[in-house]
């Protein structure tokens, strides 16, 4: 679950009585049901107020203030804009109140967020997350400027599964603050993406889909090549990267770009790993543990290195054992490469003792080393961490 940021200060703003020359009765109407707080008769004043006169620049902004008052952010929002038209006379007014109600509808937003997040009941959970969109939109229509309003919104997408919103949410982010956290969020959406219409293709056969997976893949190539030359060292950007290059079939450009990193700054650990975890991903198992093997020399805490070393030496010996079964030979090299995955995997263990993909991981090597007891136990315990 994605943890969003943390609530904001709350602004308040008292509305007060001014005295306007040649006001109308309505304005005059108005301003006393405003201070009652009778909004619906200050809302009907209002509307007369501004059918008899369309350039009523108060008369705009105060049905501003009443919409907004009533939770109509989108009315507030159309009407303050009309009164800014006209003239700026309460243009600071206006400020004051949209940053009001941007604090209430982001705080409201996150409230919702947090008591989704908590929630034992889906049903539940999904429409406390509707809420929080709903407030999280506001924000942003609010101030479109503010750069916290959307990865909070993308979040909020993202628990009730609608990628594509989530999208469209962090292409605005990525466009106003081109921060690291952007480029991997929305290199990660694109791939996913991506693979949603690739397997689509898989079932369907329809071509349109593998043409428009491939597009997508192109497109979070280009983004976070974009990401790279802004942040070289950032290790998320450079990974999704990595998986960029496999999805859109550009192995060799991803070895070469990767290769040449290494190159050129050969002790560090973030370039060794992604250039062995490309390795890995493209079935170079041997060139995947060289790298990732110096990635843990370079730092032996390196946990993400470590547990790709192992599974490296475990897809490696596999892959030996697969063809010595073809070629009916009976030769046990293979073991070897799973000897040498169980340090890694087991010192991974250490650190991570409730996960159950490690867990997984461990009973194959056990199973293939013939570790019958032990194999069994980590099965057991990979469905009890599930």
């Amino acid at each position: 679950m994605k943890k969003i940021f943390s609530l904001i200060f709350i602004l308040s703003m008292v509305f007060g009585l001014s005295a306007y020359q040649c006001s109308s009765t309505e304005l005059t109407s108005a301003r006393l049901y405003i201070q009652q707080k009778n909004y619906p008769k200050a809302k009907e004043v209002l509307l007369k107020e501004i059918k008899k006169n369309p350039k009523s620049d108060e008369g705009y902004y105060l049905l501003g203030f009443v919409n907004g008052e009533q939770g109509d952010i989108d009315d507030m929002l159309k009407n303050y804009d009309k009164s800014l038209s006209i003239s700026q006379k309460f243009a600071k007014q206006i400020h004051d109140s949209k940053l009001i109600h941007w604090s209430e509808s982001f705080n409201k937003g996150v409230k919702y967020f947090n008591q989704a997040a908590n929630s034992k009941n889906p049903d539940s959970s999904k429409t406390l997350f509707q809420n929080s969109i709903k407030y999280f939109k506001y924000a942003v229509a609010i101030e479109p400027d503010s750069a916290v309003n959307y990865k909070n919104l993308a979040y909020s997408y993202l628990n009730v599964g609608d990628r594509d919103n989530a999208i469209k949410v962090m292409e605005k982010d990525n466009a106003l603050t081109h921060s690291a956290d952007s480029y991997t969020l929305l290199g990660e959406l694109y791939l996913k993406k991506g693979s949603e219409l690739k397997s689509k293709f898989a079932t369907s056969g329809n071509k349109e889909d593998s043409v428009k997976a491939m597009e997508i893949f192109n497109k979070a190539v280009s983004l976070l090549e974009e990401g790279r030359k802004r942040y070289p060292a950032d290790n998320n950007i450079l990974l999704e990267l990595s998986n960029a290059y496999i999805a859109a079939n550009k192995i060799e450009v991803a070895r070469e770009a990767f290769k040449a990193g290494v190159e050129k700054e050969p002790n560090n650990k973030y370039y060794r790993y992604n250039y062995g975890s490309l390795l890995l991903n493209a079935k170079d198992y041997e060139g995947a543990v060289e790298q990732l093997k110096k990635a843990v020399e370079i730092d032996s805490t390196y946990e993400n290195a470590m547990y790709n070393l192992g599974v490296a030496y475990l897809k490696w010996g596999a892959k030996l054992r697969d063809e010595a079964a073809e070629e009916d030979k009976n030769n046990e090299e293979y073991k070897e490469k799973f000897k040498l995955a169980l340090p890694y995997f087991e010192k991974y263990l250490k650190l991570h003792p409730n996960d159950p993909n490690i867990w997984d991981l461990l009973g194959r090597v056990y199973a293939n080393l013939g570790m019958t007891e032990k194999s069994k136990e980590a099965f057991k315990n990979a469905d009890k961490y599930k």
